[in-house]
């Protein structure tokens, strides 16, 4: 048994899809004949599972509610006497009507802010090797750090640019709801930036022009974008590939996204997700830097 801040808690850290509410006294509604009340919540982030689950459920309960009513009826054939039946009642938490563009939206924005800053950030270095421009700041007194900062700062306010633009129409035109906290997004898009601006610093370091950098970029994408959940959940995915997606930076970006619109939730609840961020966006950002630092010298 859980009280609401606990079922709460599940639901905030997606460890449940859906919770089961029998209300008190539902065993004595129906020895008196009377119809009993079961409520479910369900987590309406993904609408898709959501309804799915929905469905499954209201196919259980249905089926229970003509078993009692098959028993009861051949216990009281010969009275006069209503038949007890079991009523359905379903709640969905955080998309109310299970819309799918309130789960996809901020999916797209996450999406969108990975391409910029991967792309961006293969191409812009490479650009560097082929005019040329490579060997005048190898004989410059400039550092390689200062270099590669200077090289990465930009991409880095261009995709800001564009989460708070993408944002803003999710939520002006689309009607998109963000009941969580903006700083903790933008602070938490800066640590996912360390993973996708070092993933496209070590992109340059492989690549020698700037087709090849862009055919790395997309070889990369279609891998992040599926093992993710994006599009699927990743509770329907082979076992192997579930433990795959560990090794995925997008997958908690995109679950801090949509817990920040939809679920409202605070740092407190996301914290797992944006330490393994940081984890990866660090070993990311410095592995590069030194390959890169190595190919300068």
């Amino acid at each position: 048994m859980y009280n609401d801040k606990q079922e709460r808690e599940l639901i905030d850290r997606s460890r449940v899809n859906m919770l089961v509410r029998f209300n008190h006294g539902f065993g004595r509604d129906l020895e008196g004949n009377k119809g009993a009340q079961i409520q479910l919540i369900v987590d309406g982030t993904d609408s898709n599972t959501g309804a799915i689950a929905l469905s499954y459920a209201g196919k259980i309960i249905q089926k229970y509610s003509n078993s009692v009513l098959q028993n009861r009826a051949n216990i009281l054939l010969k009275q006069a006497a209503a038949f007890p039946s079991v009523e359905l009642k379903d709640r969905a938490w955080f998309n109310e009507n299970l819309e799918s563009r309130n789960y996809f939206i901020p999916g797209v924005l996450a999406l969108l802010v990975t391409i910029t800053s991967l792309l961006l950030t293969a191409l812009a270095i490479v650009r560097e090797k082929e005019i040329g421009t490579m060997e005048q700041l190898l004989v410059s007194p400039i550092k390689p750090i200062e270099f590669i900062l200077g090289k990465l700062v930009p991409f880095a306010v261009r995709s800001l640019i564009d989460l708070a633009f993408i944002a803003a129409i999710g939520v002006l035109w689309f009607k998109i709801p963000i009941r969580g906290s903006i700083l903790l997004l933008v602070g938490a898009t800066c640590i996912y930036l360390l993973t996708t601006l070092g993933a496209g610093l070590f992109i340059s370091t492989i690549s020698s022009t700037q087709q090849e950098a862009a055919m790395s970029v997309f070889l990369f994408l279609p891998v992040m974008n599926l093992l993710s959940g994006f599009a699927f959940p990743i509770t329907s995915m082979p076992q192997a590939a579930q433990y795959f997606t560990y090794l995925i930076p997008l997958r908690y970006y995109l679950e801090i996204v949509r817990g920040i619109f939809l679920k409202g939730v605070g740092i407190n609840i996301l914290w797992p997700q944006i330490l393994a961020l940081l984890v990866i966006g660090i070993s990311v950002i410095s592995l590069s830097s030194l390959r890169f630092h190595k190919r300068l010298g």
